[in-house]
């Protein structure tokens, strides 16, 4: 499966925001097949399979970031899967949600 550029450009985009929101290295976030990111003060995460782990398809991250979806009824409907006491971002896409602007 290719990765378009432009979705590629704006995972990148929206990832890098949230690094700066929440910096840390407690959660991995990961938007597969795109990117991934550590964010979340708290315990360093070294090896292994991490303990708060977030994964979502691109379209969920933009649904998150424009207003459309919030966390829990993506957590809900299955289109955000989150393992572990630090993996609840909502609070996270809230802030993001207010300062990131989609381009299309």
């Amino acid at each position: 499966m290719a990765r378009d550029p432009l979705v590629l450009a704006q995972v990148k985009a929206i990832l890098e925001q949230i690094s700066m929101i929440a910096p840390g290295k407690s959660v991995e976030l990961r938007v597969p097949p795109f990117a991934a990111i550590q964010c979340v003060n708290g315990p360093k995460h070294t090896r292994g399979t991490p303990p708060n782990v977030v994964e979502m398809n691109a379209d969920t991250l933009f649904d998150l970031i424009d207003g459309s979806l919030t966390w829990e009824q993506g957590v809900h409907d299955g289109a955000i899967q989150a393992s572990g006491e630090r993996a609840d971002l909502s609070s996270v896409f809230q802030a993001a949600a207010g300062t990131i602007r989609m381009t299309e």
